[in-house]
């Protein structure tokens, strides 16, 4: 059940940055949902294997070099979704930053309903 609402967080979450962010366009909570399971899929696969090879810059660089994977994962499924659409770069930046603040307060509550 928790990992339905997780999903649905992640999906609402995903429909409020495309109506906030300019340049990034989310057609309906369908897509949105589509794109939950999308962004997970490539995230855990390509998303590990970008990250494990980008691994010495992600210590040079404190961590923001996972901030751009991120980012180019989310251009990347927009490539590939129709219904979903990303105009320019920083606002593919901005939708990952806040895509991952979302995804983070879903699985803490994830966590927290499943401690208890």
């Amino acid at each position: 059940m928790y990992m339905i609402l997780r999903w649905l967080i992640n999906a609402i979450g995903l429909l409020a940055i495309g109506y906030f962010i300019p340049g990034i366009e989310v057609e309906s909570l369908y897509i949105a949902m589509v794109l939950v399971i999308a962004i997970g899929l490539v995230n855990s696969v390509l998303g590990m294997i970008l990250k494990l090879i980008t691994w010495p810059i992600n210590i040079l660089t404190l961590g923001l070099s996972n901030l751009v994977i991120n980012a180019i994962i989310f251009a990347l499924v927009a490539k590939y979704i129709q219904g979903f659409d990303i105009q320019v770069w920083w606002a593919a930046v901005l939708g990952a930053v806040i895509y991952t603040i979302v995804t983070t307060f879903s699985s803490w509550l994830y966590k927290e309903s499943y401690m208890h």
